[in-house]
């Protein structure tokens, strides 16, 4: 699938370099094809690092794409240039009154801060709610699924004993549901985090279906409203590295930091990653595109009344 991004996003030669199809804006015009609409809320603190992992996951369909990315303006980034942030971000207000086909909302590193004392939450609520009436669907990713089920539900996080940090086994639950067509019985997943939804909470929610749980990292894909609301509670777009720089960063830091489970070969952290998600990961932005985004989307967005 061609990505449509900013011809001088940096993200776009990596992609390039890397046998995606990448179309840039003056391309795009000449092409007779409405794409889809895509909305990136980026949270994380480099945001150059989530650009690429979600950009690489959303080009494995036949699907073309248009991503816009916004960003809250109520906090500060410290880890990404005011510059990058003014060229490639939007915010709310700018893009308030379009409609989108599909959004994703990223986690974010605040996952042990009560919600309400994220700086800003009151924000993000915002954002979540707007997506209602202007967004087919929303991909919530970790920390952004956690705030998702406590904003609309009302189910809070809790603390975990110890971080959960590696690569685990999830096992699909209803096999029936389109997200998780194609998903092996069992399949592995990125986990990254201090707190969780407890699996015994969402189960209760009438409104959410459980897709996919692990006997240790909880429920990782649950849904609400046939697909307007999907919960992913790991990191599928994480590449190779990413828990090893996570891993590195906090023993660097003097952190109290396990390795990362079921990642290194033997355990050794001098050996390179064993990249065993990545099918799957393809799987789910590809079928969330293709079932709950392209398949429910009008041709010209805004027209039908689903979104009410």
């Amino acid at each position: 699938m061609p990505i449509k991004v900013q011809s001088d996003l940096p993200a776009k030669e990596i992609l390039i370099n890397e046998n995606i199809f990448v179309m840039d804006e003056l391309r795009a015009i000449h092409q007779d094809i409405r794409p889809l609409e895509v909305l990136i809320l980026n949270n994380m603190p480099v945001k150059q690092d989530t650009e690429l992992q979600l950009l690489r996951a959303l080009s494995n369909t036949p699907l073309q794409v248009d991503v816009t990315f916004i960003n809250v303006k109520s906090h500060v980034s410290l880890n990404t240039s005011a510059s990058h942030l003014n060229k490639f971000y939007s915010t709310l207000d700018e893009i308030r009154d379009r409609d989108y086909d599909g959004m994703i909302v990223t986690g974010a590193p605040v996952e042990d801060i009560p919600f309400e004392e994220v700086d800003y939450w009151e924000e993000i609520c915002e954002i979540l709610d707007w997506a209602q009436t202007h967004v087919t669907s929303t991909l919530h990713i970790c920390w952004a699924a956690q705030a998702g089920l406590y904003h609309y539900y009302g189910i809070n996080k809790k603390l975990l004993p110890q971080k959960l940090f590696g690569i685990y086994e999830h096992k699909v639950r209803n096999r029936k549901i389109p997200l998780v067509r194609g998903f092996d019985d069992i399949f592995l997943a990125p986990q990254s985090r201090h707190t969780e939804t407890p699996a015994d909470a969402i189960h209760a929610c009438k409104e959410l279906t459980v897709l996919a749980e692990s006997p240790v990292a909880g429920v990782y894909l649950a849904m609400a409203q046939e697909g307007k609301k999907i919960f992913v509670t790991g990191h599928p777009e994480y590449d190779r590295y990413s828990l090893n720089n996570e891993y590195y960063r906090d023993l660097n830091k003097g952190l109290d930091i396990q390795i990362p489970y079921n990642y290194y070969p033997n355990d050794d952290s001098k050996e390179k990653p064993l990249l065993q998600w990545r099918a799957h990961s393809n799987n789910l932005y590809s079928n969330w595109l293709n079932y709950y985004v392209y398949q429910v989307t009008p041709y010209e967005l805004g027209k039908e009344e689903k979104r009410q």
